[in-house]
């Protein structure tokens, strides 16, 4: 029986498998699309994956906010469909929404409240962000106690 690795920094050789664990997990190309446009802007800023043996289980992307500055944006988060349920996506989120608390970066989620809210993304803290999306499923982490009151603007990739 193989276990799951610690969770890594996405090598070149993992692209493909990315590509297929996305569309796997969310059952078409739209985060395969997302991912490559936001690697062709040059608005990635880190994929962490989730390592099986050769393959991959579990993987997530960051990339820059156009506004605020420094802040990041968490998408897309997946896991392959065999593994869900099993705490692997809450671990990977758990462990970058304690990155990001420690190194006080802000990180945006957009996505369901209580799966991140579980993983240490707070409803409370992005109360008072605008958004091009809802605010009542945006999560926020990284900014300690504070309730920022910020306008958000995504990299043209979300479009």
């Amino acid at each position: 029986m193989q276990f799951p690795g610690f969770i890594r920094p996405a090598s070149a050789a993992d692209l493909p498998a990315i590509d297929a664990l996305l569309r796997d997990a969310f059952g078409g190309g739209a985060e395969v699309a997302l991912i490559h446009a936001l690697r062709k802007a040059g608005a990635m800023r880190g994929e962490q994956v989730i390592p099986l043996g050769d393959g991959i289980i579990g993987t997530y992307a960051l990339s820059a906010m156009v506004a605020p500055v420094g802040w990041l944006c968490l998408a897309p988060v997946a896991v392959a469909p065999d593994w869900q349920g099993r705490g692997h996506g809450r671990r990977m989120v758990a462990q970058l929404a304690a990155w990001a608390d420690q190194t006080a970066t802000p990180v945006v989620v957009l996505g369901a409240p209580a799966f991140y809210g579980k993983a240490g993304f707070s409803s409370a803290a992005a109360a008072r962000l605008t958004s091009p999306y809802p605010v009542a499923q945006t999560l926020l982490v990284g900014v300690g106690g504070a309730v920022p009151q910020v306008a958000l603007r995504y990299p043209a990739a979300f479009g």
